[in-house]
């Protein structure tokens, strides 16, 4: 019992050795500064921004998708499996206790070999506790330990991008939403000032004072702004629906609050590129996956080497189940196993080579995720620049288009000019109206878009709310 205990002693001092290679972040060439447009407020990408949008009702759908979205919930149950796939490798670096009672009776051929109790048939009772352990001597367990860990992690990653991405994908949703309703808005004014001309050109056709062709001119021009109200109506029912969605419910209508124009427009967040690699979560997954796959490489070596293995059993045992527990009934055991390969034909090996062309493919996609962050922020950067441009652009034609249909209409009612040109001029501010609307929205979605690229702390301000209605069983 005493060599025993040695040998316990030492092989628990060796088990700090572990084959493979240890985990380094490989090194990145990471872009000094952003290519397009200088980040301006430090410090934003770690709040919740869309509640600068200023718009208590998109600050509800955001809080409801998190809470109920079904693609939330599928992540939140990986996480859940990865965490028992972790306890169930770890487990092995522990003693295993086990215990078994058995009580039979039975009768001895009298022809065998061996000769049979003098009582037989007879009974037979036992009581026994068990331990078994398997000494990591080589870290192999250890290994698969820490690439559970490292799943366990990725698995949290994967669930906080969906967390990113949904958040965004909301956000833009809805505020693609404002704009179609913007637009359907425009779209009825106009149709309301084309009847009132086709009214008035109708009762002067029915007088002589216009020709045939003015008042056609003139509902053919009602007739092309009556074509886009089904089709704005159209956009704006998919676009509830698809939020509905997002928002874990079924398709249906979806609550309303600041028209477009009324929103608040939430700060460019600060940053440099290197920050990427701490705060996007698609990055952060990547990684973990690489250091799950560093970690299968010493799993598979390990297998080269022998496996040590103690096992015991202590209990009681006899042919009378009153004697069962007294001292005569006594029963024991304990010993050791080794055991290692010698020739595999190449078993061994093949699952080194999978696990170190793993590692390989692990980090060419965490250098793909890395350089993806980086366009995508460049991106995001250059639209958000120049769509401001392009929205100033487009408010300043629609001014100039709103004044060239004033003075086309009175020189028409001066007679000066045809009624043609007044239907030119008005023909081009309806759609541009119309262009100007979606470019104050896009404006709005690349903020959006500027964030999800960013990543950062708001991820998890997002997600408090779902964790708190946990905690209190909602």
């Amino acid at each position: 019992m005493y060599k025993m205990l040695i040998f316990f002693v030492i092989a628990v001092s060796v088990a700090g050795c572990m084959i493979g290679p240890d985990y380094r972040r490989p090194e990145i060439d990471v872009p000094r500064a952003f290519r397009f447009g200088a980040m301006e407020t430090p410090g934003v990408a770690d709040v919740e921004w869309w509640k600068q949008f200023n718009d208590p009702v998109l600050d509800k759908l955001i809080a409801e998708a998190i809470a109920n979205n079904k693609s939330v919930k599928i992540a939140a149950a990986n996480i859940e499996r990865a965490a028992g796939i972790l306890t169930t490798t770890r487990s092995n670096l522990f003693p295993q206790i086990n215990y078994s009672g058995t009580g039979t009776r039975q009768q001895s051929s009298k022809n065998n070999i061996t000769p049979a109790p003098q009582q037989n048939p007879f009974n037979s009772f036992q009581a026994l506790g068990g331990a078994s352990w398997e000494i990591d001597l080589w870290g192999r367990i250890r290994r698969l330990t820490e690439a559970a860990q490292a799943n366990v992690m990725a698995s949290i990653e994967a669930r906080r991008g969906i967390v990113l991405s949904l958040t965004a994908e909301v956000a833009a949703a809805y505020i693609q939403l404002r704009a179609l309703d913007e637009q359907l808005i425009i779209a009825g004014d106009t149709l309301k000032t084309y009847g009132e001309s086709v009214r008035i050109f109708d009762l002067q056709y029915k007088y002589g004072q216009v020709s045939r062709m003015t008042l056609e001119q003139a509902r053919s021009q009602y007739e092309t702004a009556a074509v886009s109200i089904p089709q704005i109506e159209i956009q704006i029912v998919q676009t509830e629906n698809a939020l509905s969605i997002l928002l874990g419910r079924n398709p249906g209508p979806v609550p309303r609050g600041r028209r477009l124009p009324e929103l608040g427009m939430p700060p460019v967040p600060a940053g440099l590129p290197s920050q990427l690699l701490e705060r996007r979560p698609d990055i952060l997954r990547a990684e973990q996956n690489l250091i799950a796959a560093n970690a299968q490489i010493g799993a598979a070596k390990a297998q080269y080497f022998p496996g040590i293995s103690l096992t015991g059993t202590a209990g009681a045992a006899s042919e009378d189940l009153s004697n069962l527990f007294l001292g005569p009934s006594k029963a024991w055991n304990y010993g050791g196993s080794i055991a290692g390969p010698i020739f595999t034909a190449g078993n061994t090996a093949g699952q080194v080579r999978q696990a170190e062309a793993g590692r390989e493919a692990a980090l060419f996609a965490y250098e793909q995720a890395v350089q993806a962050a980086f366009a995508d922020m460049e991106n995001v950067l250059v639209s958000r620049s120049k769509l401001g441009e392009q929205l100033i652009a487009e408010e300043k034609r629609v001014a100039s288009y709103k004044e060239y249909s004033r003075l086309a209409y009175l020189q028409y009612n001066g007679g000066y000019t045809t009624y043609l040109t007044v239907l030119n001029s008005q023909q081009q501010l309806f759609p541009a109206e119309l262009s100007a609307v979606q470019t104050r929205a896009a404006n709005f979605i690349a903020i959006v878009n500027i964030y999800k690229a960013m990543g950062g702390g708001w991820v998890t301000e997002a997600d408090k709310p779902t964790k708190s209605d946990k905690e209190a069983g909602t």
